[in-house]
Protein backbone atom coordinates (compact mmCIF):
# COMPACT_ATOMS: atom_id res chain seq x y z
CA UNK A 1 0.00 0.00 0.00
CA UNK A 2 1.35 3.28 -1.00
CA UNK A 3 2.08 6.15 1.85
CA UNK A 4 -0.86 8.02 0.64
CA UNK A 5 -3.50 5.09 0.71
CA UNK A 6 -1.92 4.46 4.52
CA UNK A 7 -2.16 7.95 5.65
CA UNK A 8 -6.39 8.31 4.33
CA UNK A 9 -7.09 4.45 5.92
CA UNK A 10 -5.39 6.53 9.97
CA UNK A 11 -7.15 9.79 9.28
CA UNK A 12 -10.97 7.95 8.80
CA UNK A 13 -10.40 5.76 11.54
CA UNK A 14 -8.90 8.46 14.23
CA UNK A 15 -12.77 10.35 14.95
CA UNK A 16 -14.09 6.67 16.20
CA UNK A 17 -10.99 6.52 18.37
CA UNK A 18 -11.07 10.13 19.60
CA UNK A 19 -15.03 9.88 20.24
CA UNK A 20 -14.18 6.68 22.20
CA UNK A 21 -11.32 8.59 24.54
CA UNK A 22 -13.83 11.47 24.98
CA UNK A 23 -16.33 8.68 25.92
CA UNK A 24 -14.04 7.33 28.48
CA UNK A 25 -12.75 10.54 29.77
CA UNK A 26 -16.70 11.81 30.35
CA UNK A 27 -18.02 8.66 31.95
CA UNK A 28 -14.64 8.83 34.29
CA UNK A 29 -15.61 12.46 35.43
CA UNK A 30 -19.16 11.49 35.73
CA UNK A 31 -17.96 8.46 38.42
CA UNK A 32 -15.65 11.04 40.42
CA UNK A 33 -18.18 13.65 40.91
CA UNK A 34 -21.10 11.15 41.89
CA UNK A 35 -18.42 9.77 44.73
CA UNK A 36 -17.01 13.29 45.77
CA UNK A 37 -19.74 16.05 45.00
CA UNK A 38 -21.97 16.66 48.08
CA UNK A 39 -24.34 18.65 45.72
CA UNK A 40 -24.99 15.92 43.26
CA UNK A 41 -28.52 13.93 44.15
CA UNK A 42 -26.58 10.35 44.48
CA UNK A 43 -23.66 12.36 47.15
CA UNK A 44 -26.99 13.94 48.85
CA UNK A 45 -28.42 11.10 49.64
CA UNK A 46 -25.13 9.25 51.07
CA UNK A 47 -24.77 11.98 53.56
CA UNK A 48 -27.81 11.88 54.35
CA UNK A 49 -27.47 8.73 56.40
CA UNK A 50 -24.07 10.20 58.33
CA UNK A 51 -24.21 10.38 61.89
CA UNK A 52 -24.11 14.15 61.87
CA UNK A 53 -26.79 15.28 59.03
CA UNK A 54 -28.97 18.33 60.20
CA UNK A 55 -31.55 16.95 58.21
CA UNK A 56 -31.85 14.11 60.78
CA UNK A 57 -35.03 14.86 63.32
CA UNK A 58 -34.14 16.49 66.72
CA UNK A 59 -33.61 13.88 69.44
CA UNK A 60 -32.84 11.26 67.20
CA UNK A 61 -29.23 9.27 66.06
CA UNK A 62 -28.82 7.81 62.12
CA UNK A 63 -31.72 5.99 60.04
CA UNK A 64 -32.97 4.04 63.43
CA UNK A 65 -34.11 7.51 65.26
CA UNK A 66 -35.46 8.84 61.91
CA UNK A 67 -37.59 5.51 61.22
CA UNK A 68 -39.04 5.59 65.12
CA UNK A 69 -41.20 8.73 66.11
CA UNK A 70 -41.11 7.47 69.41
CA UNK A 71 -37.63 7.20 69.60
CA UNK A 72 -37.64 4.23 71.68
CA UNK A 73 -35.19 2.51 70.03
CA UNK A 74 -32.80 4.97 69.71
CA UNK A 75 -30.49 5.06 73.18
CA UNK A 76 -29.57 8.36 72.14
CA UNK A 77 -32.96 9.89 70.91
CA UNK A 78 -36.10 9.55 72.57
CA UNK A 79 -34.92 7.42 75.99
CA UNK A 80 -32.05 10.33 76.33
CA UNK A 81 -35.18 13.05 76.96
CA UNK A 82 -36.81 10.40 78.83
CA UNK A 83 -33.80 10.28 81.27
CA UNK A 84 -33.36 14.02 80.80
CA UNK A 85 -37.02 14.31 82.71
CA UNK A 86 -36.48 11.51 85.02
CA UNK A 87 -33.31 13.21 86.39
CA UNK A 88 -35.23 16.51 86.79
CA UNK A 89 -37.83 14.71 89.17
CA UNK A 90 -35.00 12.92 90.66
CA UNK A 91 -33.55 16.05 91.43
CA UNK A 92 -36.32 17.80 92.87
CA UNK A 93 -36.89 15.16 95.58
CA UNK A 94 -33.34 14.28 96.32
CA UNK A 95 -32.78 18.12 96.75
CA UNK A 96 -34.12 18.59 100.42
CA UNK A 97 -38.27 18.88 99.14
CA UNK A 98 -40.09 17.04 101.90
CA UNK A 99 -43.95 16.18 101.77
CA UNK A 100 -45.39 16.02 104.74
CA UNK A 101 -48.20 13.11 105.33
CA UNK A 102 -51.79 14.20 106.53
CA UNK A 103 -51.91 13.74 110.18
CA UNK A 104 -54.67 10.96 111.16
CA UNK A 105 -54.77 13.14 114.44
CA UNK A 106 -55.64 16.43 113.30
CA UNK A 107 -59.26 16.30 114.53
CA UNK A 108 -58.44 15.80 117.64
CA UNK A 109 -55.52 18.47 117.85
CA UNK A 110 -57.87 21.16 117.39
CA UNK A 111 -56.80 22.41 114.13
CA UNK A 112 -57.28 26.11 114.31
CA UNK A 113 -59.57 27.99 111.97
CA UNK A 114 -58.41 30.68 109.64
CA UNK A 115 -59.63 33.31 112.01
CA UNK A 116 -56.93 32.68 114.62
CA UNK A 117 -53.73 34.55 114.69
CA UNK A 118 -51.39 34.11 116.98
CA UNK A 119 -48.39 35.41 117.74
CA UNK A 120 -44.81 34.22 116.47
CA UNK A 121 -42.87 31.87 118.66
CA UNK A 122 -39.21 33.18 119.94
CA UNK A 123 -36.34 30.93 118.47
CA UNK A 124 -36.14 27.71 120.33
CA UNK A 125 -32.90 28.49 121.21
CA UNK A 126 -33.85 32.02 122.97
CA UNK A 127 -36.83 29.43 124.42
CA UNK A 128 -34.30 27.49 126.06
CA UNK A 129 -31.44 29.75 127.38
CA UNK A 130 -34.30 32.42 129.05
CA UNK A 131 -36.95 29.69 130.59
CA UNK A 132 -34.16 26.82 131.99
CA UNK A 133 -34.91 27.34 135.53
CA UNK A 134 -31.99 29.82 138.09
CA UNK A 135 -29.63 27.77 139.46
CA UNK A 136 -30.21 24.49 136.88
CA UNK A 137 -27.46 22.19 137.30
CA UNK A 138 -24.65 22.18 134.46
CA UNK A 139 -24.18 18.91 132.64
CA UNK A 140 -21.08 18.27 134.91
CA UNK A 141 -22.92 18.69 137.59
CA UNK A 142 -25.35 16.56 137.05
CA UNK A 143 -23.01 13.90 135.87
CA UNK A 144 -20.90 14.38 139.40
CA UNK A 145 -24.22 14.74 142.06
CA UNK A 146 -26.21 12.59 140.72
CA UNK A 147 -26.23 9.43 142.64
CA UNK A 148 -28.40 6.50 143.52
CA UNK A 149 -29.81 8.09 146.03
CA UNK A 150 -30.38 11.56 144.73
CA UNK A 151 -32.00 9.48 141.50
CA UNK A 152 -34.54 7.68 143.50
CA UNK A 153 -35.84 11.24 145.36
CA UNK A 154 -36.04 12.78 142.10
CA UNK A 155 -38.25 10.14 140.34
CA UNK A 156 -40.55 9.83 144.08
CA UNK A 157 -40.94 13.48 143.24
CA UNK A 158 -41.88 13.23 139.60
CA UNK A 159 -44.08 10.82 140.17
CA UNK A 160 -45.91 12.88 142.67
CA UNK A 161 -45.95 16.02 140.48
CA UNK A 162 -47.41 13.94 137.71
CA UNK A 163 -50.35 12.50 140.14
CA UNK A 164 -51.33 15.88 140.73
CA UNK A 165 -51.69 17.39 137.24
CA UNK A 166 -55.19 17.22 136.71
CA UNK A 167 -57.17 17.40 132.74
CA UNK A 168 -59.06 20.39 131.49
CA UNK A 169 -62.35 19.55 130.51
CA UNK A 170 -62.39 18.19 126.99
CA UNK A 171 -59.44 16.63 126.32
CA UNK A 172 -56.47 15.52 128.36
CA UNK A 173 -54.67 18.90 128.55
CA UNK A 174 -53.21 20.12 131.96
CA UNK A 175 -54.48 23.22 133.43
CA UNK A 176 -53.20 26.60 134.55
CA UNK A 177 -51.05 28.30 132.18
CA UNK A 178 -50.21 25.37 130.26
CA UNK A 179 -47.00 24.51 131.13
CA UNK A 180 -45.01 22.12 133.80
CA UNK A 181 -42.11 23.30 135.55
CA UNK A 182 -38.72 22.62 135.06
CA UNK A 183 -36.93 19.91 136.64
CA UNK A 184 -33.31 20.98 138.46
CA UNK A 185 -32.40 17.38 138.50
CA UNK A 186 -32.11 16.56 135.16
CA UNK A 187 -29.43 16.94 132.13
CA UNK A 188 -29.72 20.83 131.08
CA UNK A 189 -30.59 19.66 127.44
CA UNK A 190 -33.78 18.42 128.77
CA UNK A 191 -34.47 21.44 130.25
CA UNK A 192 -33.83 23.46 127.37
CA UNK A 193 -36.43 20.50 125.73
CA UNK A 194 -39.37 21.23 128.42
CA UNK A 195 -38.59 25.18 128.24
CA UNK A 196 -39.07 24.93 124.25
CA UNK A 197 -42.08 22.76 124.75
CA UNK A 198 -43.63 24.82 127.04
CA UNK A 199 -42.97 28.31 124.98
CA UNK A 200 -45.45 27.06 122.50
CA UNK A 201 -47.26 24.62 124.69
CA UNK A 202 -51.08 26.79 123.99
CA UNK A 203 -49.87 27.56 120.06
CA UNK A 204 -52.72 26.66 117.98
CA UNK A 205 -52.57 23.54 115.76
CA UNK A 206 -52.34 24.25 111.98
CA UNK A 207 -51.28 21.52 109.88
CA UNK A 208 -47.57 22.62 108.31
CA UNK A 209 -46.97 24.84 111.20
CA UNK A 210 -43.55 25.26 112.06
CA UNK A 211 -41.80 23.92 109.50
CA UNK A 212 -41.35 26.51 106.92
CA UNK A 213 -39.29 28.75 110.09
CA UNK A 214 -39.09 27.32 113.49
CA UNK A 215 -40.64 30.77 114.47
CA UNK A 216 -44.43 30.51 113.74
CA UNK A 217 -47.83 31.43 115.09
CA UNK A 218 -49.09 28.11 115.19
CA UNK A 219 -47.54 24.50 114.96
CA UNK A 220 -48.42 21.22 114.16
CA UNK A 221 -47.22 18.16 115.28
CA UNK A 222 -44.17 17.35 114.21
CA UNK A 223 -43.48 21.68 113.86
CA UNK A 224 -43.75 21.36 117.89
CA UNK A 225 -41.55 18.28 118.65
CA UNK A 226 -39.28 19.66 116.05
CA UNK A 227 -39.37 22.95 118.07
CA UNK A 228 -39.00 21.50 121.56
CA UNK A 229 -36.13 19.60 120.23
CA UNK A 230 -34.81 22.40 118.80
CA UNK A 231 -34.78 24.19 122.22
CA UNK A 232 -32.63 21.56 123.47
CA UNK A 233 -30.16 21.45 120.78
CA UNK A 234 -30.99 17.91 118.96
CA UNK A 235 -32.08 18.86 116.13
CA UNK A 236 -31.49 22.01 113.66
CA UNK A 237 -34.02 22.26 111.18
CA UNK A 238 -37.60 20.98 111.42
CA UNK A 239 -38.33 17.60 110.50
CA UNK A 240 -41.83 16.03 109.55
CA UNK A 241 -42.91 12.56 111.30
CA UNK A 242 -41.94 10.30 108.78
CA UNK A 243 -38.37 12.05 109.26
CA UNK A 244 -38.67 11.93 112.57
CA UNK A 245 -38.90 7.99 112.61
CA UNK A 246 -35.23 8.15 111.85
CA UNK A 247 -34.31 10.73 114.57
CA UNK A 248 -31.41 9.49 117.19
CA UNK A 249 -31.21 5.29 118.13
CA UNK A 250 -33.76 3.04 118.59
CA UNK A 251 -35.91 2.22 121.24
CA UNK A 252 -36.85 4.68 124.61
CA UNK A 253 -34.93 7.12 126.50
CA UNK A 254 -33.87 7.88 130.11
CA UNK A 255 -35.01 11.32 129.75
CA UNK A 256 -36.86 11.54 125.96
CA UNK A 257 -38.35 9.46 123.82
CA UNK A 258 -40.29 10.18 120.91
CA UNK A 259 -43.02 8.21 118.79
CA UNK A 260 -43.25 8.65 115.21
CA UNK A 261 -44.77 7.54 112.06
CA UNK A 262 -45.59 8.98 108.10
CA UNK A 263 -48.53 11.02 109.61
CA UNK A 264 -48.16 11.48 113.23
CA UNK A 265 -45.91 12.51 115.98
CA UNK A 266 -45.47 13.18 119.72
CA UNK A 267 -43.16 12.59 123.07
CA UNK A 268 -42.43 11.99 125.89
CA UNK A 269 -40.25 14.49 128.23
CA UNK A 270 -39.18 13.38 131.69
CA UNK A 271 -42.27 11.06 132.19
CA UNK A 272 -44.85 13.59 130.55
CA UNK A 273 -46.52 13.51 127.60
CA UNK A 274 -46.30 16.36 125.31
CA UNK A 275 -48.94 15.71 122.24
CA UNK A 276 -51.30 17.63 119.40
CA UNK A 277 -53.88 14.91 119.72
CA UNK A 278 -56.19 14.83 122.63
CA UNK A 279 -55.88 18.59 123.37
CA UNK A 280 -58.54 19.88 125.25
CA UNK A 281 -59.26 22.68 122.97
CA UNK A 282 -57.88 25.24 120.07
CA UNK A 283 -55.56 27.33 122.94
CA UNK A 284 -55.25 24.11 125.34
CA UNK A 285 -51.58 22.67 126.35
CA UNK A 286 -50.01 20.12 124.61
CA UNK A 287 -48.85 18.45 128.04
CA UNK A 288 -51.25 16.20 128.14
CA UNK A 289 -52.02 13.82 131.47
CA UNK A 290 -51.69 10.02 131.34
CA UNK A 291 -50.28 8.27 128.02
CA UNK A 292 -52.18 7.19 124.62
CA UNK A 293 -51.29 4.17 122.68
CA UNK A 294 -48.11 3.56 120.91
CA UNK A 295 -48.99 0.95 118.79
CA UNK A 296 -47.53 1.87 114.83
CA UNK A 297 -45.27 3.64 116.13
CA UNK A 298 -41.05 4.23 115.43
CA UNK A 299 -39.79 4.60 119.20
CA UNK A 300 -36.80 6.75 119.22
CA UNK A 301 -34.16 8.41 122.02
CA UNK A 302 -31.10 10.52 121.98
CA UNK A 303 -28.07 8.61 122.79
CA UNK A 304 -27.88 9.13 126.74
CA UNK A 305 -30.56 10.66 127.78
Amino acid sequence: MSITRRARAAWLRWPAAAGLCLALAACGQTAAGAGSDPSSAHGQAQAGHGPSSPSAPSGSSGSTGSSDPTGSSDPGGGSGSAGSSRGAGDGGSSGGTRKEVADPEEAQSYPAPASVHHASAATPSRAGALAVAAGALSDEEVRRELHETQTAQQRAESKQHKLSLQPVAGGQSIGGDGTIPIPTGVPEVIQKVIAGANEIADFPYVFGGGHASFVDHAYDCSGSVSYALAAGGLLSSPEVSGELEHWGVPGPGRYITVFANAGHTYMYVDGILYDTAGRSGVYASRWLVGSTDNTGYAVRHWPGL
